[in-house]
Formats: C-alpha cells, sequence, structure tokens
C-alpha cells in the first residue's frame, strides 16, 4: 500500500514499541474504507482510536520473535516449540493481575514482561535489550575428519573465530569469537567442523526507558527444559522483588545470576 511521506513520518513519530500494531491498523482501515493511498488524516484518525483503547491491548507481557512460523533464514537452532512453551507458561502466572495491584496508575505497555527468542545471532528480536532474551545457538566442533584446507570456514566465519593451522592443515576455532551461528558447519564440506552442543544462549535484564541497559548473558548453551527453568525462575524472582512496579532488568543485578543456572 502507498503512504504519502507526510504519513510515513507522521507514524515514523509512533513509539517503536506499538509502531508495527499502528502501522498494521492503519492500512487496514484504509483498505477497509476502500482506499488505495494513506494520507495524514488515517495516521491521525487511527493513532487517536488505538491510544483510546491502549488498555485493552496490554497483556502484561510480550512473547516475540524474528520471524515467527516462517522461521529464520540464518537459524543456528529452531525455537518454535520453545517459545510455545514459553508462552503458555507465561500466560498462567497472570503478570497483568500482578501488575494492576503494584503500578500505580494504569499499567502501559513499557510495563509488559518482555521475551524474545531469535534463532540466530543477527538477534533481529533485540533481545539484548529484553528482561528474557533467547538466541538459539549451535557450537561448533573440530573432528577427526581430514581438511580439505578449502578454508570456506575461514571466509563463512564474520567474527573472524577460525584460521587454518599450518602446521596440521587444520582449521582453529577461538570459542571466545564465536558466536555458535552454525554457519560454519553449514558450509564444511568434509564434516571436519560438525555439532557440538546446539541449544540456546541467554540474555537478561535488558531495556530501553530513560535508563537503557543491556542485557547480561548467562555463561552457557541451555536446551528447552534449561531455558524454560530460567524463564521461571525470572518470573518468580520478578514476582517476589518488584512491589512498585518495576521492570525486571530495575531490579536484577549481575550477582544473581548464581540463582539462574
Amino acid at each position: 500500500m502507498k503512504w504519502i511521506p507526510e504519513a510515513e513520518a507522521a507514524i515514523k513519530k509512533v513509539p517503536f514499541f506499538v509502531r508495527k500494531k499502528v502501522r498494521a491498523r492503519v492500512e487496514n482501515e484504509v483498505t477497509l474504507a476502500g482506499k488505495k493511498i494513506v494520507s495524514l488524516s488515517d495516521v491521525k484518525a487511527t493513532q487517536a482510536r488505538f491510544l483510546k483503547k491502549m488498555s485493552s491491548e496490554i497483556n502484561g507481557y510480550r512473547v516475540e520473535t524474528c520471524f515467527g512460523s516462517n522461521g529464520c533464514p540464518n537459524r543456528a537452532n529452531n525455537g518454535e516449540y520453545l517459545l510455545q512453551k514459553i508462552e503458555k507458561f507465561i500466560e498462567k502466572e497472570d503478570l497483568l493481575g500482578f501488575m494492576k495491584q503494584q503500578v500505580k496508575g494504569d499499567v502501559k505497555f513499557h510495563h509488559e514482561f518482555k521475551v524474545t527468542l531469535a534463532e540466530c545471532p543477527n538477534a533481529c528480536s533485540q533481545p539484548q535489550i529484553k528482561d528474557i532474551g533467547i538466541i538459539g545457538a549451535c557450537k561448533p566442533l573440530l573432528t577427526d575428519e581430514i581438511c580439505t584446507i578449502c578454508e570456506a570456514c575461514v571466509d563463512e566465519c564474520k567474527e573472524n573465530a577460525i584460521s587454518m593451522k599450518s602446521e596440521s592443515n587444520m582449521p582453529e576455532i577461538d570459542y571466545n569469537l564465536c558466536l555458535a551461528c552454525d554457519k560454519c558447519i553449514e558450509v564444511c564440506p568434509t564434516g571436519t567442523i560438525a555439532p557440538d552442543i546446539k541449544g540456546f544462549r541467554v540474555q537478561l535484564g535488558g531495556k530501553l526507558g530513560r535508563h537503557p541497559k543491556l542485557a547480561s548473558e548467562l555463561d552457557g548453551i541451555f536446551n528447552e527444559d534449561e531455558v524454560l527453568a530460567i524463564v521461571r525462575r525470572c518470573v518468580e524472582f520478578y514476582k517476589k522483588n518488584s512491589k512498585h512496579g518495576e521492570r525486571f532488568a530495575e531490579i536484577f543485578k549481575l550477582s544473581d545470576f548464581k540463582n539462574f543456572i
């Protein structure tokens, strides 16, 4: 659908956390009205209706992923079922009811507990700025298979984590640089580099706002059950320690990590 420049400029001023919803509603309402071009008045009318009904849109939590059921084109691990388990668990926790008891005034979008899953380190769903960020991971392992020194793995690694050992004609992986993205495994034609640990990286305590904070990463790669257990402990911690509507990131400290692994 075509947007006139004034309409595009107006939609960019809508807060990012509701911009996608407002944009979709604008286009839906314009379509229902039989129009093919979005004007500035269309944006203002939809925005006003959306803000008026905002309270009915708040669930108390948001569970998101980059590409949804379509999957990530750079996927290191499939997080579809894990995301379903997380949403099912959080839905039962009645976080909205909890927030209504703790927050002074109306519960707003920025109060919501945010969980997001990215299936690759590109992290389009921005796990670094969410309460709980989960990133698909597949750690590579060097096998005994003979390397043909094609250097496809070296060329593919964006982190420069792989180099060729001249004395053995075998690749060498610097795990301090490796993001467990699975790309070197995919391009290796001989099986010299194979999957080792497949699971998820977990980051906790990120947020935007007046005092933004990047999430801190737990040490290790976790399977689905372990990630779900971490999510449970995070929600328990949040309910126990948030007394006046504080975000998880505002009460969570690095020293609390020992309670989550």
